[in-house]
Formats: structure tokens, C-alpha cells, sequence
């Protein structure tokens, strides 16, 4: 298996490939003969090897379908969120040079984008039946024309990045990329046929589309697709297909255990729960682990990797909460500002190298001399490695809190208070000080009742007096990204006087 064109091979003919909760279910032969059909219908409709195809489809079978089309017709995917404005989808659009856009029926924002930019425009639905149907207007396709089959080296997926802290860069990938994280997920968690994996993860985001829903059917294994992420549903979809893991931003673990036993949610469950994309407070892992009866794994990717770069290993492995575990078949080293490679227990950037590395952000040249200076793609974490190769991430480098030259790191002072027993979610940001340069101030979301002023105490008892908020904001809910994640400045501007 080198390319998406083939990624299909890998199950049993008559075995299960995707599972839409109310819908149809579609066999590996089923699901690739509709990839192979669809191939054909945008082959015949003038698709161009190469350049980048816009989908703005939810979780759904059609996404599925089109997305694995799409690359094996020689075309590059490039998913976006549909939840996007009409700027938004202009900007992403235009960066990626997008040939067509492929959208749902009620896709308003991206199909008045695609008008402005004269961008031909598709829809796409499936049947009760599970056939994925594609329109030009009210006009079906049929025309069919053999598709060409794209090759390794070839741009199979086209992502930009969260833009957590400057514009959003586009990421190039190619199938080798893509097939090398694939794999190597796989082998972590050691899929197979008989892993049935609940989606909960947007697919246009690595973490849902690679971390889960590609590298189970790399392995002949089954997804189950909900359109959205529902706790109520959750464990009677968990029960009803016999899913054996997921994978999940801590947000969403932390929903389902503040509902657990609302929800009736067994105190056994999966063969493993992963977690990704930000950091696992080490209080939450415990919990997850003692809910729920399965084995917590904590992983580390991002969009530039084309996803994993390290996880904790399945039991009997070591899992070490606060970590994100060990290398995943990427090489992981510590470096300092000038260049140097640094010893066990050292903090510095955290930077990679192999073959699921990004070859360079598009048409960003400063950007791809920044982050490929020394030989070494540099992730702008901050981190440190253990003597036995476990990463513990202490920052984001741009985030990292500067009060009176005391380097704080946010991920420390987010694990005191996510510890406190009335607070369910917390993230700590910099706020300018004219003394200090800079200070720590802190929005919590809480489960129970308690006060700024006891939390404030409740982290004396665990950080130095300078990591201490000395302002904390309680909030109904935190600002996220469309998958999930809390960005500090936008929650630093959410929050400021």
C-alpha cells in the first residue's frame, strides 16, 4: 500500500467498512467500488491530477467517499469546515488554488465563496442505500472516464494549519506522508480487522481523518460515522456497534465523564481511549481510566506530521500521565535556539524528522527557512525527553508566559487548576503588566460552586507564588476551534479588561 488509491485493499471484501449510525453500512467492496465510480465521474468531468479539490462535507458515508475519490482519481483533498464564513472559505479556497469545490446542498457560505472565486462547483448526497450521488446544478454525473491513479511523491492531501498563533499556512501532503502516519498509527495501536473505531472527530482535521478514521481502514477494520459528536448518543452507538476505541480531544473526554453516570456509560468499555491534539490534565487521564475501564493513551501529532508523532504504548507499556508517550516511528529531538541537539532532562524545541514530515508549506518560504533550520522540522513546542525517550511537553514557545523573566508554562498552571475539584475546564494566558512585563491570568469553567479567590489558594498549595493567577475569570463556556482546541489568545482576548 503506497497511495490513498489503495488504501481499501486492506479489508475483507464482505467485511464491514463504514457504519453511519440510522444509515446505510457499506462492505470494503461496496465502498470501493462507489470510490471507483465517483473517481471516474470527476475524471470525466474534467478533474485535474494534482490540484487541490475544496469538500465541504460533515462526517457523513459522502465525505468518505468523496474525500478517498478525490485521491484516487490523482487529485489533491483539501476538506474544510463547513461551519466556515463566506471570508473564510474565499481565503481558504484561493490559497489552495482550489479546481472544484465539492459541497452539501445547504453549503450557502462555501458555494457563495466558490461563485466569487469562479470556482465550479459540485454537491454531493447518498441514498438511503449508501450511493454517493454528485450534481453539476440539478444534473447528476454518469459520464465515467478511468481515473489516473496517483503516485506516492504525488499531493494527496492539502490542510492548513490551526493558525494558533499567526495566519493559517498551508500544508501539502503527499501520500507518502499520509501512508507513513497511517502505518505507523496502526502499529501503535496495534489495529486490526476486528477494531471497530467510533468517530467523534471532524474528518476535515488530521486527528479525526488520519489518527482514526484512515488508519482503521489501513488495518481492515471498521468506522462508525455519527454526522456530529453527541454524549447522549455516545454510549448507546459504543454498545449498539461494538466499538473497541476512540480518539478524542480532552474536552470531549471530559463531557462524557461529567455525564457518565447520567448516561448510563459502562465501567468497562473500550480496548483503548486515545486522547490528542492538546494536552491531557494527568487528573483527568485518571479518571477516564477508572470511569471507564480502558487503557488512556495520550498521543501527539500535528497537521505538518500528517498527524502522529509520538503516543503512550498499549498495556503492558508504560503510561506515564503528563506525557505524551514515546516516538511513533518519527525521530523526536530536543533543540536549543542555536541549533544544538540536547541531552536527556533538557528543556528545548521540540523537532522531528521522517517520512510523514510535510516538504514545506506552500508558497511560504520564510515560513518552510524557520521551520526547517538545522535539518530538523521544528515543531514550536517546547518539551523535554526522558533518558528512556518519553516527551513531556511544556509550551507552546510563542505561549510560554514571561513575568520579570520567569518562564512559566501554561500546560503546568492548566494541570493545578483543572485539579481543583469544582473546576471542569481551565486555561491560563498571558496578560501585559507594566512591572512584570508580563502576568498570569486564568478562565475556569466550573462544575460546582466555588470562588476565584478559593481556586487562587487551592494553587498556592501547588506553584510558586509567580505561576499563581492573579486573575481568575469564571465562565459559562471557553472559545474553541472547530475541533476542539482552546486557544490562549483568543481566550486572552475573550477575557481582557
Amino acid at each position: 500500500m503506497t497511495t490513498l488509491a489503495t488504501l481499501l485493499e486492506a479489508g475483507d471484501a464482505g467485511s464491514n467498512a463504514v457504519v453511519i449510525p440510522g444509515g446505510p453500512t457499506l462492505t470494503y467492496a461496496a465502498l470501493s467500488d462507489e470510490v471507483g465510480r465517483v473517481a471516474e465521474e470527476l475524471t470525466a468531468c474534467g478533474l485535474i491530477p494534482g490540484r487541490p479539490v475544496s469538500i465541504v462535507l460533515t462526517n457523513s458515508l459522502e465525505f468518505i467517499t468523496v474525500f478517498l475519490a478525490v485521491a484516487r482519481a490523482g487529485g489533491t483533498a483539501a476538506p474544510l469546515n463547513s461551519a466556515y464564513t463566506e471570508d473564510e472559505f474565499k481565503f481558504f479556497m484561493e490559497d489552495a488554488d482550489s479546481q472544484f469545490a465539492i459541497i452539501a446542498p445547504d453549503s450557502d457560505a462555501a458555494r457563495d465563496a466558490a461563485e466569487s472565486l469562479e470556482i465550479p462547483i459540485f454537491t454531493a448526497d447518498t441514498t438511503e442505500a449508501g450511493e454517493t450521488r454528485i450534481f453539476f446544478g440539478a444534473t447528476r454525473l454518469e459520464d465515467r472516464e478511468t481515473a489516473k491513479l496517483p503516485a506516492p511523491d504525488d499531493v494527496g492531501l492539502f490542510l492548513h494549519t490551526s493558525g494558533t498563533t499567526s495566519r493559517p499556512k498551508g500544508v501539502p501532503l503527499t501520500h507518502r506522508n499520509l501512508l507513513t502516519s497511517i502505518k505507523n498509527i496502526e502499529k501503535t495501536y496495534q489495529l486490526t480487522p476486528e477494531d471497530i473505531a467510533m468517530i467523534v472527530m471532524p474528518l476535515f482535521h488530521v486527528h479525526g481523518l488520519i489518527g482514526a478514521a484512515l488508519s482503521t481502514l489501513s488495518s481492515g477494520g471498521s468506522i462508525v460515522v455519527p454526522d456530529r459528536f453527541s454524549a447522549s448518543t455516545f454510549w448507546p452507538i459504543q454498545k449498539t456497534t461494538g466499538a473497541t476505541w476512540y480518539s478524542a480531544v480532552p474536552t470531549i473526554h471530559q463531557i462524557l465523564l461529567l455525564r457518565a453516570d447520567d448516561d448510563g456509560a459502562p465501567d468497562e468499555s473500550f480496548r483503548f481511549i486515545r486522547s490528542c491534539s492538546s494536552a491531557l490534565a494527568p487528573s483527568v487521564f485518571e479518571q477516564l481510566e477508572k470511569r471507564f475501564g480502558a487503557p488512556v493513551l495520550e498521543a501527539y501529532g500535528m497537521t505538518e506530521a500528517a498527524h502522529q508523532m509520538s503516543s503512550s504504548p498499549l498495556p503492558p507499556g508504560d503510561r506515564r500521565p503528563g506525557t505524551v508517550g514515546m516516538a511513533t516511528g518519527v525521530d523526536i529531538a530536543i533543540m536549543d535556539e542555536q541549533g544544538n541537539l540536547l541531552a536527556p532532562g533538557e528543556r528545548g524545541e521540540v523537532v522531528i524528522n521522517g517520512e510523514n514530515v510535510t516538504h514545506g508549506y506552500a508558497n511560504n518560504p520564510d515560513a518552510n527557512a524557520e521551520a526547517f533550520a538545522h535539518g530538523w522540522f521544528h515543531t514550536g513546542d517546547q518539551g523535554i525527553l526522558s533518558d528512556d525517550g518519553y516527551l513531556t511537553l511544556t509550551g507552546r514557545l510563542k505561549e510560554l508566559i514571561n513575568r520579570a523573566g520567569e518562564k512559566i508554562s501554561p500546560l503546568e498552571v492548566d494541570a493545578v487548576l483543572i485539579k481543583h475539584p469544582a473546576v471542569s475546564e481551565a486555561v491560563c494566558f498571558a496578560v501585559p503588566d507594566e512591572k512584570y512585563g508580563e502576568v498570569v491570568h486564568a478562565a475556569v469553567v466550573l462544575a460546582s460552586e466555588t470562588s476565584a479567590e478559593e481556586i487562587q489558594a487551592f494553587c498556592r498549595e501547588q506553584l510558586a507564588g509567580f505561576k499563581v493567577p492573579e486573575r481568575i475569570f469564571i465562565a459559562e463556556e471557553l472559545p474553541r476551534t472547530a475541533t476542539g482546541k482552546i486557544q490562549r489568545r483568543h481566550v486572552a482576548a475573550a477575557f481582557k479588561d
